[in-house]
């Protein structure tokens, strides 16, 4: 059995936490200064701030030189994908009630974390694997249909109506659920999230200006803008990157599946939104696809990671 840190997985119990208010912020900041500032400046921030700190340490910024070319340019390209896959998507949904359904397509990332540890960690799964993503899937097909029903009528004319938050929502969690695995088998002892922050920010930063986004700071603005990039977005991705690398990928990405629920009501509750039965009912199915998922999956001797 592979040796696991426990601090490195204590700190991606932390980081799920935080994750749990990001669509409520990115939602009421993407209102404010709209979805593609709010990308751009949080993840900016927070990338600058977390290159500040890794200088201060030990041997300096010069520690992310050696990071392993695949870790570099593959995982960073997935978070970047990630990043702003997901952050879109919560900014441009329709309404505050989309957003709450946004949120839970995002989260099948952790069924998905869990699938794909499969051919990437080694890992083998028992027959009810598939019962466990049938239901996180219904789950989400729960959310997005058109008033909780499973009409495919509705569930097409819900699409067609604003088809792309839902499809931006699915690439971000099939991108993270990627990212979390191959950060594990290709990473070294560097975490490289001060850069992929820098990176994700940069790469949606021209889009602020071809939609002529304009910003009137406000002191609510102000304390949320700095709880979501030094908050949620540096403590947070850093503290993942560092327990996808050293701690027990398992047993992280099976504790994120109480992140839906957490976040519906997080979200709900800062929102002003009531979250109608389907969106409780889809939160549930989808939290008993990742928990059917966790017991599904026999943890294997892990990948090795290249010297």
């Amino acid at each position: 059995m592979p040796h696991h840190d426990r601090r490195a997985t204590f700190m991606g119990l932390v980081a799920i936490v935080l994750w749990s208010s990001s669509v409520a912020f990115i939602r009421t900041l993407s209102e404010q200064m709209g979805p593609f500032s709010t990308v751009a400046f949080s993840y900016l921030l927070a990338g600058v701030v977390a290159v500040a700190v890794t200088a201060l340490g030990p041997g300096g910024v010069g520690r992310l030189r050696h990071l392993p070319p695949k870790y570099l340019w593959g995982c960073g390209a997935l978070f970047v994908i990630y990043t702003a896959c997901f952050c879109l998507s919560v900014g441009l949904a329709a309404d505050r009630s989309q957003v709450l359904e946004v949120g839970l397509v995002n989260y099948l990332w952790p069924s998905l974390t869990l699938l794909l540890a499969i051919p990437l960690q080694g890992h083998r799964a028992r027959w009810f694997l598939v019962p466990g993503m049938v239901a996180a899937s219904a789950g989400v097909v729960m959310a997005t249909a058109q008033g909780g029903t499973f009409s495919l009528a509705g569930l097409l004319a819900n699409a067609r109506a604003n088809a792309l938050p839902y499809g931006l929502a699915l690439i971000g969690a099939v991108a993270w659920a990627l990212y979390s695995n191959l950060a594990r088998r290709w990473g070294g002892q560097e975490s490289g999230a001060p850069l992929f922050l820098v990176a994700s920010g940069l790469a949606v930063l021209p889009l602020r200006f071809v939609f002529q986004e304009t910003t009137s700071w406000t002191p609510r603005l102000a304390v949320e803008f700095l709880y979501m990039a030094l908050v949620v977005t540096v403590m947070a991705y850093v503290f993942w990157d560092h327990a996808m690398r050293k701690g027990n990928l398992v047993l992280v990405a099976a504790f994120s599946y109480f992140t839906p629920l957490l976040s519906t009501l997080v979200t709900a509750l800062y929102l002003a939104v009531v979250p109608g039965p389907a969106i409780w009912t889809a939160s549930v199915l989808v939290v008993a696809g990742a928990v059917i998922c966790r017991l599904a999956i026999v943890e294997g001797p892990g990948v090795a990671r290249p010297d």
